[in-house]
């Protein structure tokens, strides 16, 4: 389709918001049958988490995606945060303009697959224009934050090669790895709360590509992720071995957009369950390294204290704070998850709440804060895996 052919008119829009009673029907059909059509290309099928697919997490977020780019259409600027978090994990991933085709034949055939002959050729061109609006923007967004990598201090462009040189044992299930450059150059200094793409290649396993969050302190020389060991995950498995030590890996470079402001008018609570501590700890350190930072509550919630990840760097931080950082602890095996009441009577009532944590901990928890009367502009939230719109 020529750039020409995609502009969003009246009419197109009409016909888009016209199909939203049936994208809520079958919009997870028409996803399911999408990853079907494009994981069959090798050359696509290796940018995607094998688990979301398997687990159907994948095709619900993008069936989540499309409904309320539909709802949306005559008004995107509402969807600009869904599609900056879009483009950095794009980014993240190496997703390139001449990826974008094969989605849009696969979703077309999809939607005329699932919808029979109810997907008219004017449906069909309707969704083809709106497809290519939306890449269009991601298309353009990404091309700037890949110019903005490959010339930063430190900075690359595609994949990059790095040694896994130390696997340290962060708690009873995380382990931290320690990945240098094999160039001996510098690295960009990412900003905490980022993460990176790592693509590997295991052993006995072949090619995959994952996402892991930056727990290292900010540097130019060296990157840390901590994985957390998830029973007969193959990607998991190996990282949580010392079988990986020596190996390299190839990493894209820092993305995320789930960052701290610069200034802050109020309190900050930090929110965390189980892995949920990796994008949090490199902000909780830049808060305790600010001279005039704000006061900072964390709530950090495991299954026991031995399944805490980062509890010695935590406790320190709050013993050199003289005060300003407060920790508190909830063990999940002992007395259950926290509520949104125990939650909030541990944090400043005019904090800005910064939440990560599996899906159902973060849509139980999102929904309690609100239902407690906490407003939507105090939270700030990251889940790891798809977007599967925790809120609704």
């Amino acid at each position: 389709m020529s750039t020409s052919d995609r502009s969003l008119t009246p009419d197109v829009i009409a016909i888009i918001k016209a199909t939203v009673p049936a994208l809520e029907a079958h919009g997870l059909a028409i996803t399911t049958e999408m990853y079907s059509r494009l994981l069959a290309n090798s050359a696509i099928s290796e940018l995607f988490d094998p688990t979301h697919q398997s687990k159907g997490t994948q095709p619900r977020a993008l069936a989540m995606a499309v409904l309320a780019y539909a709802k949306n259409i005559d008004n995107l600027g509402v969807m600009g945060g869904a599609v900056e978090r879009i483009a950095q994990k794009h980014v993240s991933l190496e997703i390139l303009p001449e990826h974008y085709p094969h989605v849009a034949t696969a979703l077309l055939g999809a939607i005329k697959h699932v919808l029979g002959d109810a997907a008219t050729p004017a449906i069909l061109d309707a969704w083809g224009r709106a497809y290519w609006a939306l890449a269009d923007i991601l298309i353009g967004r990404e091309h700037q934050l890949y110019d903005v990598s490959t010339h930063a201090e430190g900075g690359w462009t595609g994949w990059r090669n790095f040694k896994i040189v130390q696997a340290i044992r962060e708690c009873e299930n995380v382990t931290t790895l320690e990945l240098r450059p094999v160039d001996g150059k510098t690295v960009i200094q990412p900003v905490p709360g980022q993460y990176l793409g790592v693509d590997l290649d295991i052993p006995g396993h072949g090619q995959t590509r994952r996402n892991y969050s930056i727990t290292s302190r900010p540097n130019h020389e060296v990157y840390a992720i901590s994985v957390r060991h998830v029973q007969d995950g193959v990607v998991s498995s190996w990282l949580n071995s010392h079988n990986c030590e020596g190996h390299e890996v190839r990493l894209s470079p820092p993305a995320g957009n789930f960052i701290l402001p610069e200034h802050f008018d109020a309190p900050v609570a930090f929110v965390f369950a189980g892995i949920g501590a990796t994008p949090m700890i490199g902000m909780i350190e830049d808060l305790a390294a600010r001279s005039h930072g704000p006061a900072v509550s964390i709530v950090q919630i495991a299954h026991s204290v031995d399944a805490a990840p980062f509890s010695g760097r935590l406790a320190d931080i709050v013993r050199k704070s003289g005060g300003r950082i407060t920790l508190g602890t909830r063990l999940t095996s002992i007395d259950g998850r926290p509520d949104a009441e125990w939650i909030a009577s541990h944090i400043p009532h005019n904090a800005t709440i910064y939440l990560c944590g599996p899906v159902d901990f973060m849509r139980d928890t999102i929904q309690g804060l609100l239902k407690i009367g906490i407003s939507t502009e105090r939270l700030r939230y990251e889940t790891f895996g798809p977007d599967t719109g925790v809120t609704d």
